[in-house]
């Protein structure tokens, strides 16, 4: 079976979108063989054994018109038997490309790329995606949004993303190392791992929830692992200065840490320094959060997560076993339910047995069922 994957969300680009979609290459290439026509860089990042197309990323007009060309060229003579749009966005050429050959159209669906109220792409692009031959989506929320927008029900399958399972515990020493190279000391860590966007919610929850924290636990320290998104889409993003001074208005600069992008060692070792992670997303019906999936990374680690029930996080966030949902915008409950967990820890590693079955591999072998390879 030979499968043309093409998306605009992959390494280098970062996010949730871009690890499924890497992971999606990788699975698929361990029972097909694979190719891959994404952004410039993805050649040098792509799974092992998958060979990639490179399509400038800007302007978006360009970036399509280059990938619809470089696909139907790749289809005619490569002749897949399917080709895979890795979200919404890329779902035309998908199409396009599959019906050249007579490959079978298949997207995965992430809920922005449906939600959105762009009136020329629920134009053009909606009646692209009722017209593929099988659909993906993240969540079951997503599945509501792809049926409302008019694909048969019967194309549409639930799986839900993946995660990387940790394979050994960071060594003792590498933790205190990490501690001392970002002057954490022994405090209290607060944890925010995400893209800094609207969405996301991080200046809402330094000014509205962090100062009550502090109030309780003057020594707490929040510690931000992500940076604001450079070629992503519709995403109205929060630089880290309008994050820090929302921080010096609420009094609370001192308990405020940037890290920006760190490496998967790093990011580790916060995990294990991390006595909570905090999810504070928003509830945007436009830019819906897809599936929380940092969530499921932070429960695989044994650090229980915060959140706000919005979006997809309800589906990533077990309440009372491997974190806390409170309702949104509910700053004040928010507060409560990290200073619990300051005091009286969730034993997360409880729910490590059920996690552990939610590992890319299983996704893969969801998606190879589905796919019938």
């Amino acid at each position: 079976m030979r499968i043309l994957i093409i998306t605009r969300n992959l390494p280098p680009l970062t996010g949730g979108m871009e690890r499924l979609n890497w992971h999606l290459a990788d699975e698929l290439s361990r029972r097909a063989d694979v190719q891959i026509i994404g952004p410039q860089g993805a050649a040098r990042l792509a799974p092992a054994g998958v060979r990639a197309t490179e399509v400038p990323l800007r302007p978006l007009g360009r970036f399509l018109g280059l990938t619809a060309h470089r696909a139907w060229q790749l289809a005619r003579r490569w002749r897949p038997g399917i080709v895979l749009a890795g979200s919404g966005l890329t779902a035309p050429v998908a199409l396009l490309a599959a019906r050249c050959c007579g490959a079978r159209a298949v997207a995965y669906l992430h809920g922005l790329d449906i939600a959105v109220r762009h009136p020329l792409y629920r134009l053009l692009w909606l009646p692209a995606l009722r017209r593929l031959d099988q659909v993906f989506v993240n969540r079951h929320a997503t599945a509501r949004l792809a049926r409302r927008a008019g694909i048969p029900a019967r194309r549409i399958s639930v799986v839900l993303p993946g995660v990387s399972l940790p394979l050994s515990v960071p060594d003792p020493l590498l933790v205190r190392a990490f501690r001392e190279r970002h002057q954490l000391g022994n405090r209290p860590l607060l944890l925010f791992v995400g893209r800094l966007t609207a969405r996301k919610g991080l200046r809402e929850f330094v000014s509205q929830a962090l100062p009550a924290i502090v109030a309780c636990q003057p020594e707490v320290l929040l510690v931000v692992i992500g940076d604001v998104p450079d070629q992503a889409l519709q995403a109205e993003i929060q630089t880290p200065d309008s994050i820090r001074e929302a921080a010096r208005t609420a009094g609370v600069a001192g308990n405020l840490r940037f890290l920006g992008q760190v490496s998967e060692q790093q990011l580790a070792c916060a995990w294990r320094s991390a006595a909570v992670q905090v999810f504070p997303v928003q509830d945007r019906p436009s830019d819906p959060e897809g599936f929380g999936m940092v969530a499921i990374e932070a429960a695989v680690q044994g650090i229980a997560t915060v959140a706000f029930a919005v979006g997809g996080v309800v589906d990533a966030v077990q309440d009372g076993v491997t974190g806390y949902l409170i309702p949104a915008g509910d700053f004040a409950a928010f507060s409560q339910a990290v200073l619990q967990q300051l005091e009286q820890p969730l034993d997360v590693r409880a729910a490590r047995p059920a996690l552990a079955r939610l590992g890319w591999p299983a996704f893969g072998r969801q998606i190879a069922r589905a796919l019938e390879i």
